[in-house]
């Protein structure tokens, strides 16, 4: 499994990499555009991300800054933002490198956003960690669209046949 959570933590920081890629190239203006997207626009649904990152992370770990809430700004700029993000893509990745069979096969407990007490199997988590990553990535890439602006193929195999996913495949 841990191998398996190895490869899901690179293809997730290389997705994310290739996504703020292909949105480095928006005006400010279809930054924050609504697109219609869960979150609005992309500048809305990257931070998502983040935020949502963060509070598994904290979870995880005990350590970092979980925002309190789920739609939270942390940052309006791209360039700012693309920086946090690639500071947790590290973080998860190196994290993920730590755990051990015993810690995936674990348990752990966390106070979700509504104030309630969850123990969960940390394997369920991180599965959903990686999901939700994936989803809103295809969220960002239908703005991408809607904006009439060229995307980018985000697909596991994809990574899998990259250089920095081959190890995986």
């Amino acid at each position: 499994m841990k191998r398996h959570f190895m490869m899901f933590a690179a293809y997730n920081q290389w997705a994310n990499n290739r996504l703020y890629d292909a949105v480095d190239n928006l005006t400010d203006e279809e930054f924050g555009r609504d697109a219609g997207a869960f979150f609005g626009s992309m500048m809305g649904t990257l931070n998502h991300l983040l935020v949502t990152d963060r509070i598994w992370m904290k979870r995880f770990t005990g350590q970092g800054d979980a925002p309190a809430s789920l739609d939270v700004i942390i940052q309006r700029a791209l360039p700012a933002l693309r920086m946090a993000r690639e500071a947790e893509d590290r973080r998860i990745v190196e994290w993920v490198e730590r755990l051990g069979d015993k810690d995936i096969a674990g348990r752990f407990s966390y106070v979700t956003t509504d104030m309630r007490t969850i123990s969960q199997r940390l394997a369920p988590a991180l599965d959903h960690l990686f999901n939700h990553q994936t989803h809103h990535r295809g969220q960002a890439h239908m703005i991408l669209t809607v904006l009439g602006r060229a995307s980018v193929s985000l697909d596991l195999m994809q990574f899998q046949r990259a250089e920095e996913g081959r190890a995986f495949a």
